[in-house]
């Protein structure tokens, strides 16, 4: 039984090799067309002899991704902590007090998260403009906000959920308030789920382009999305800039989960507990 087990298991990883070699494929023709020049027209398959360099030099300055760069990263990181802050602070009292209030509110937050989010497209963009929100910070990072919100909270409250009681009952003899008990004992506990919610939440941020387009309609707000989007239009005929402009879209986050990943399953897997 042992035997046929083991002659079974590297069939199994077939798919799985197979899915990540189809993943792979449009990343290894970008890098390929990206550190070729222009008068290259050899195979977009076929590596270069010499990497040409050139075309992340004039990706980055036509294409004005140092301001849409720091757009981004603007609208990123302040939703991100807006949403850990939030979403942390609320979930705590919804898992520590399974009332029936408290359960109703997370029906409707799991609710929440089944609206399209274009269904709310409209009038969304008529609140902004009569809040003075379009094209604004202020504007987009609430969005973003809201959007991403419940799964936050759904994640935060599962995972506290894991957490014994004990420690807070502990605390509370001690003489430690629920703030105290909070930040200084469940906060530094929430480090699995945090990470989770970073690259769950700051992944689709930074990629957002549905809510960027139409919410920032400034040249000077444009983010990496629109940017990207915009470039492309103009350089058409030269698909190697284009590509390394994608390439350096993609760094940064792809850092982020590489430097975080050892977490993110943890977290993942924890704050699915019910």
């Amino acid at each position: 039984m042992k035997n046929r087990q083991a002659a079974g298991i590297p069939w199994r990883i077939v798919p799985v090799v197979f899915m990540c070699v189809l993943q792979l494929i449009p990343v290894y023709l970008t890098v390929t067309v990206s550190l070729k020049p222009q008068t290259d027209t050899g195979s977009y398959w076929k590596p270069p002899r010499i990497p040409h360099w050139d075309n992340f030099t004039a990706a980055f300055i036509s294409g004005g991704l140092a301001r849409a760069f720091l757009n981004t990263a603007v609208i990123t990181v302040c939703s991100t902590l807006l949403i850990l802050a939030f979403a942390a602070t609320a979930s705590y009292p919804l898992a520590r007090n399974p009332s029936r209030l408290n359960r109703a509110v997370k029906t409707f937050i799991l609710s929440v998260m089944m609206i399209p989010g274009l269904s709310l497209l409209v009038p969304l963009y008529v609140m902004l403009i009569k809040l003075g929100g379009i094209s604004k910070f202020r504007g987009i990072i609430p969005v973003h906000l809201a959007f991403n919100l419940p799964m936050a909270i759904y994640m935060f409250s599962n995972f506290i959920k894991t957490i014994p009681r004990e420690l807070d009952e502990a605390a509370l003899i001690d003489g430690c308030s629920i703030y105290s008990i909070f930040y200084r004992i469940i906060v530094p506990l929430l480090k699995p789920v945090i990470v989770s919610v970073i690259i769950l939440t700051a992944v689709p941020i930074w990629n957002d382009y549905q809510y960027s387009l139409y919410f920032l309609q400034n040249s000077a707000m444009r983010v990496i999305t629109l940017a990207i989007a915009s470039f492309f239009a103009q350089t058409g005929s030269d698909p190697h800039v284009a590509a390394a402009a994608a390439l350096l879209v993609i760094f940064p986050i792809a850092a982020l989960y590489v430097v975080l990943q050892r977490y993110f399953i943890k977290g993942m897997v924890d704050g699915a507990i019910k």
